[in-house]
């Protein structure tokens, strides 16, 4: 079954670890990293934009699959299914769907309309049992079509949304969507300790986790962040094996390629980068 990701989190921010947010976009990737998951007695989250659930036929369809899944695979570990930087109206249907975990995103606003939209998701998701991500503070890179420039969040703006009971905090600390360029500052820790101060035991999240410094992401783990985001690795690890499987031409036989042999190669090069990430996140064995 579906969990919130509300216990989970709290267990990492008390352990001094993070759960993974594994973006999904198809059956492979979404197998892939809940045998992972499972192997690695790992809870896991799994998220999804709003342009892979167009993509997926719909947000009901994803939670047929997701919950088909793990019963099929017989999965014992805790997963959460949630909607990654959701309009207002994407949460409601992700909400209808039945996403145990949604993210509003509401960064974009000037900060009392983000705390108008996000204190009336509070009231739904305390009603149903589902954890609720807000955010302040752009993060940077493109999601969905939304560019956002990487600004930091002000920590007293950061209290002021956590103090509303959303179930965790995403706030720009100078991350980024998406590859990293060669000039990036890094990751403001100042920012984060000050963030922290303002929040107290409030989970927080860092978002555009592919390209940070491993010593990076421990830090910002030891400063109270309780759940990372990755997506663009395993967009990176997929293209790359089915790419060379293509090149080495095999299967094709006169009637091309079996689908479900050219996506084997980035099902298998999905399954060891989220290993490689729990491993580094330190959730493994913490279901």
């Amino acid at each position: 079954m579906l969990v919130s990701a509300k216990e989970m989190l709290n267990k990492a921010r008390d352990g001094k670890y993070a759960v993974g947010q594994f973006n999904i976009n198809n059956l492979e990737w979404t197998k892939a990293i809940l045998l992972t998951a499972e192997e690695c007695k790992s809870p896991v989250i799994l998220g999804v934009s709003e342009g892979a659930g167009k993509y997926m036929c719909g947000y009901s369809t994803i939670v047929g699959m997701v919950k088909g899944m793990i019963e099929n695979l017989h999965i014992t570990v805790p997963v959460a299914l949630h909607l990654d930087h959701g309009t207002f109206e994407g949460a409601k249907a992700c909400i209808n769907a039945g996403f145990s975990s949604i993210m509003f995103d509401g960064s974009h606003y000037p900060i009392e309309e983000n705390i108008a939209k996000t204190t009336a998701l509070v009231n739904t998701c305390d009603v149903l049992g589902i954890s609720l991500e807000a955010e302040v503070g752009a993060i940077g890179g493109e999601e969905d079509g939304v560019v956002g420039m990487g600004e930091c969040a002000d920590p007293k703006e950061c209290k002021m949304v956590a103090d509303l009971g959303v179930t965790m905090l995403a706030a720009g600390i100078g991350n980024i969507h998406g590859k990293y360029p060669e000039n990036w500052a890094g990751l403001s820790f100042d920012t984060l300790a000050k963030i922290k101060e303002e929040v107290g035991d409030m989970p927080l999240v860092l978002h555009g986790g592919t390209g940070i410094p491993d010593d990076q992401i421990k830090k910002a783990i030891s400063l109270g962040v309780a759940k990372i985001n990755v997506n663009t690795e395993c967009q990176l690890v997929f293209q790359e094996a089915t790419r060379k499987y293509i090149e080495e031409g095999k299967d094709l036989q006169g009637k091309g390629f079996d689908p479900r042999k050219l996506l084997a190669p980035g099902f298998e090069a999905i399954k060891a980068k989220v290993k490689e990430k729990m491993e580094l996140f330190g959730s493994v064995g913490k279901a």
